[in-house]
């Protein structure tokens, strides 16, 4: 049976720690995710995880390490259950304000796509790689070893390098 947080220290500690670490939460949404409102899905999902995990997180890592890997975790269940849905077609209003058309905008765009083409476990690991996690915090949060990590952040940039 799952632990409710009912205590209001414990609740205002949670608050605090959300608040320390809500970029890397959205960071992780946004690899994931299409859009600006996929990735506020995805986000506010992640924060919902986080206070049902909250009562029974026991320190074994550091939080931001629980956090990341809650985050990745969400966004990965999300992304197994939109393959295995049907394609719905949205009706397009013509316009997208969630582009921005500057050059480093159409960069930003341009990077995000690829890495967005890429299996789960190695997007995971670019965006932890360019959070500046060390290899060895990324190993603990994927499952991986730090050697592992290394050996695919090599392959992963050159198939960013290589793609279209």
């Amino acid at each position: 049976m799952k632990k409710e947080i009912t205590d209001p220290h414990l609740q205002e500690e949670f608050g605090r720690l959300i608040e320390q670490h809500k970029e890397t939460i959205y960071t992780a949404c946004y690899i994931f995710a299409d859009d600006k409102e996929t990735a506020e899905d995805l986000f506010q999902d992640a924060l919902l995880n986080l206070w049902r995990g909250y009562a029974d997180f026991q320190g074994r890592s550091s939080a931001g390490t629980w956090i990341w890997r809650v985050s990745l975790n969400t966004c990965i269940t999300y992304d197994r259950k939109r393959k295995r849905a049907p394609v719905i077609l949205p009706l397009d209003p013509g316009i997208n304000l969630y582009e921005n058309t500057d050059d480093e905008s159409r960069q930003i765009n341009l990077l995000h796509k690829r890495i967005h083409r890429l299996g789960m476990l190695d997007r995971a690991i670019v965006l932890l790689w360019l959070e500046d996690l060390s290899y060895e915090e990324i190993g603990e949060i994927t499952g991986i070893s730090p050697k592992n990590v290394s050996v695919r952040l090599v392959r992963i940039r050159e198939k960013l390098k290589n793609m279209k």
